[in-house]
């Protein structure tokens, strides 16, 4: 890589994010792998940064959002950040971050492709919904499993009907039924498995390739690609999750997953 970035905000560099640019194509790792990449309080606005730093700065043609090492693309959300969220209004405005990080990446002008390296589950999951394309290694296991601390996936049940269709969308959300490589890429939530190995490789041989052909062009067809991506819906959304998260099952789901216990849900 002949450059190297890190996010940063208010002079202290954030360590959710990893931005490494060489040439045309540029890498951002989700750098926590201690935490299978989870994605902490600060990676929602550190990838909308990086996006929009990227998109400014004149050279970059093709992005690809990839995890640190090789267990995990990301694990999702911090689950135990969420019982941090006391009031409605900071459960909605996190919601919110994370719907505008979601969109930042379908919106970005730049094509967007996930290299999925392991486990993507929950948000990682939804991270994948929002990118342009899907390269996944053979090992790689996407699940939308939040229903298992009381909660939905949502911009996930947004985004996956249109990908891989309602029924299996619901068979992911409720039953948390995860998906290998090769299911995910008869279903099209992957377009393309390769060996781990060579994950990288493949990534930035199709980014490079994306790189060659004429910006202009790429972001007008991505565009309207996505013009019937309704943003409405995120109020809808974020309304109900944040209704969720107020509720007893998930103060009950949140505490037996840091106990590492079955919940005991009782629907209020």
């Amino acid at each position: 890589m002949d450059e190297s970035l890190t996010t940063r905000r208010n002079g202290v560099a954030p360590p959710n994010i990893r931005v490494d640019v060489d040439g045309s194509v540029a890498v951002i790792t989700i750098d926590a792998p201690a935490k299978l990449n989870a994605m902490g309080r600060t990676f929602w606005p550190e990838m909308r940064e990086a996006l929009a730093a990227l998109e400014a700065d004149g050279r970059t043609r093709a992005v690809i959002v990839t995890g640190a090492g090789d267990k995990a693309f990301s694990a999702g959300g911090d689950i135990a950040g969420f019982a941090q969220l006391e009031s409605t209004q900071a459960r909605r405005d996190f919601q919110r971050d994370c719907m505008r990080t979601f969109a930042a990446v379908e919106e970005c002008g730049l094509p967007v492709i996930a290299a999925v390296n392991g486990y993507a589950m929950g948000g990682g999951c939804e991270l994948t919904l929002a990118c342009d394309v899907v390269i996944a290694a053979e090992n790689a296991v996407f699940g939308m499993p939040e229903s298992a601390v009381g909660l939905v996936p949502g911009f996930g049940v947004l985004r996956a009907p249109s990908v891989i269709g309602r029924h299996w969308t619901k068979l992911m959300m409720f039953a948390g039924e995860r998906v290998d490589a090769e299911t995910a890429l008869r279903i099209g939530l992957v377009q393309k498995v390769v060996p781990a190995a060579e994950l990288m490789e493949a990534a930035r041989a199709l980014g490079e390739r994306i790189a060659a052909h004429a910006p202009l062009a790429i972001a007008a067809g991505k565009g309207l690609v996505n013009r019937g991506v309704d943003r409405g819906e995120f109020d809808h959304s974020t309304a109900a999750l944040t209704a969720l998260q107020s509720s007893a099952d998930v103060a009950e789901g949140i505490r037996a997953f840091t106990e590492k216990r079955p919940p005991v849900f009782q629907g209020r």
